[in-house]
């Protein structure tokens, strides 16, 4: 018996139940322009080869992909009307709509599903997320079939939102795959699959968008056209939103900024939608270098650093606590784990213990990194912190990001401040940081060095697991052993805040945020 994922057809489930973000309270206005920011450059409008939360907006408008998620991480249709899990969980069947039409008018079908998969599995830095996809088979126009080497429950969500953009054949496949990542319809005259086209992209000013007429889904986008300024300044950002020049933005990080914000009339500002994002801050750890090789000693700096200082003071009250890598909104999360609050006895217990005495007030050594300005009073805290227990810390910054990337990469470093996405499913943003086929392969790997036989075979068994409540055990367990192992601590998940006016109605506060289609968001009269 196949094991069917339920779809209707998506115009009219998107019509009745889908709500991304809060539901409608009153019958959706047609028209007006958005005008909406981006918090830096965007660099690749194509969201198949660049991955990033400044890509995802713009290309979760630009182009569809086969399914959408609801606030609940349940998948709805949308460019798939239906989709199948064979039994096995070897093939995956996607139900093409059979009105859909790329913005020049061509019909969309199952050869450019083919098509995206090879261009993404070639250019997009998440190789995790198609790695089992072997093939796409084309039966006709409008059924793809994914053929799996193995069962890849990650799948569904690596289908959604900004991970699966679904390309025009016709547009891109003159060039080598490989070379899609730079194609010049990626930033202009781009012809996409989703509910707006592009009108200008001009690199460090602004993406406007406007509906899409023959989109697949009747009546919708509800909005005429989207203004994306891009404003780097969060203070500039945040006149913008008291002035009302800005309906909505989205990944509002900075404390300051976001209480400020809170206090202005009109203005809605909220965490929500961030789950499938999943950021975290955290304190990564050299397990392979010097006294930080020991469990001992990063468990004694995990009582040393007060998460409640960095949460409530640094933080200003705007982060949640985090105690595992997986995101505290991911229905996967296990909140039972192992934690440390600040007690500097143990701390200093755990030291002597792992044979690092204390002689003239200082135990050793060990340097901290950080990538951009606004984690140093973060790292400088730490500092601070261990110094209390003896262990004299040199904070290093870096001349720029990719000074500070190709440290990380290289595992070139004891103690570094970072921020992580989930990015989904644990498959696509978790297991990285911990598998231990995956050390020192460039930032954002396992930089840690960390390597566990258990949680390895952990994740080996989640990532192919079909059954929900299981992988659910199999990552309790998991994050277990790493909240006691602590190649990372684990501190707050980053405050993004999602800020719009009283005049935007339906907002995407879905698990995606941004990085989703906002065809259901429309203006009030």
């Amino acid at each position: 018996m196949k094991h069917l994922m339920k779809g209707l057809v998506a115009s009219a489930a998107l019509a009745g139940v889908l709500a991304v973000g809060q539901a409608a309270a009153e019958e959706p206005v047609r028209g007006g322009t958005l005008v909406t920011v981006l918090g830096s450059n965007v660099r690749n409008l194509n969201s198949a080869v660049q991955s990033g939360i400044v890509t995802g907006f713009p290309g979760a408008q630009l182009f569809a992909s086969p399914l959408r998620y609801d606030e609940d991480w349940t998948p709805q249709p949308y460019l798939a009307e239906t989709w199948e899990v064979s039994e096995d969980g070897l093939s995956v069947t996607l139900n093409l709509v059979q009105n859909a039409k790329f913005h020049d008018g061509t019909p969309i079908t199952s050869e450019d599903v083919a098509f995206s998969v090879e261009v993404i599995k070639a250019n997009h830095p998440f190789k995790s997320m198609f790695a089992p996809v072997e093939s796409v088979e084309t039966p006709d126009e409008h059924t793809a079939i994914l053929k799996l080497s193995k069962p890849h429950p990650a799948l569904m969500l690596a289908m959604s939102g900004q991970l699966m953009s679904i390309l025009p054949k016709h547009i891109y496949g003159d060039v080598p795959i490989e070379e899609v990542k730079t194609h010049p319809r990626n930033n202009e005259g781009t012809v996409g699959s989703g509910p707006f086209k592009l009108v200008e992209y001009k690199s460090g000013e602004h993406v406007i968008l406007e509906r899409f007429d023959d989109f697949f889904i009747d009546g919708r986008p509800y909005l005429d056209r989207i203004v994306m300024r891009i404003i780097t300044d969060p203070a500039a950002r945040a006149i913008a939103y008291e002035n009302g020049e800005l309906h909505m933005g989205a990944f509002e990080s900075l404390p300051r900024i976001i209480n400020r914000l809170k206090g202005v009339d009109g203005l809605t500002v909220t965490p929500e939608g961030y789950g499938a994002i999943g950021p975290l801050d955290w304190l990564a750890m050299n397990t392979q270098k010097g006294p930080l090789a020991d469990v001992r000693v990063r468990q004694a700096i995990a009582y040393a650093v007060d998460k409640n200082f960095i949460q409530n003071a640094l933080m200003q009250g705007t982060a949640a606590d985090s105690r595992t890598g997986i995101h505290p909104d991911s229905p996967f999360y296990n909140a039972n784990v192992p934690t440390y609050d600040l007690d500097l006895d143990k701390a200093n217990a755990l030291l002597d213990e792992a044979g690092f005495p204390m002689q003239d007030g200082k135990r050793f050594d060990l340097t901290i990194d950080f990538g951009w300005p606004g984690v140093k009073p973060q790292v400088e805290y730490v500092k601070a912190a261990l110094k209390k227990v003896g262990i004299e810390v040199e904070v290093r910054a870096s001349a720029d990001f990719p000074t500070w990337a190709k440290r990380m990469g290289e595992m070139d470093f004891d103690m570094s401040w970072d921020t992580v996405f989930n990015w989904g499913d644990p498959v696509i943003g978790v297991h990285r940081t911990y598998d231990s086929t995956n050390i020192g392969k460039g930032v954002w790997s396992n930089t840690q060095g960390y390597s566990n036989a258990r949680v390895d075979e952990l994740m080996a068994m989640a990532a192919v697991e079909s059954d929900p409540e299981k992988r659910k055990e199999l990552y309790a367990e998991f994050q277990e052993i790493i909240a006691t192992e602590l190649p990372v601590y684990h501190t707050n998940t980053l405050p993004y805040h999602t800020v719009y006016s009283d005049k935007v109605g339906n907002p995407p506060l879905g698990i995606w945020g941004t990085s989703t289609p906002i065809d259901m968001t429309y203006l009030k009269e």
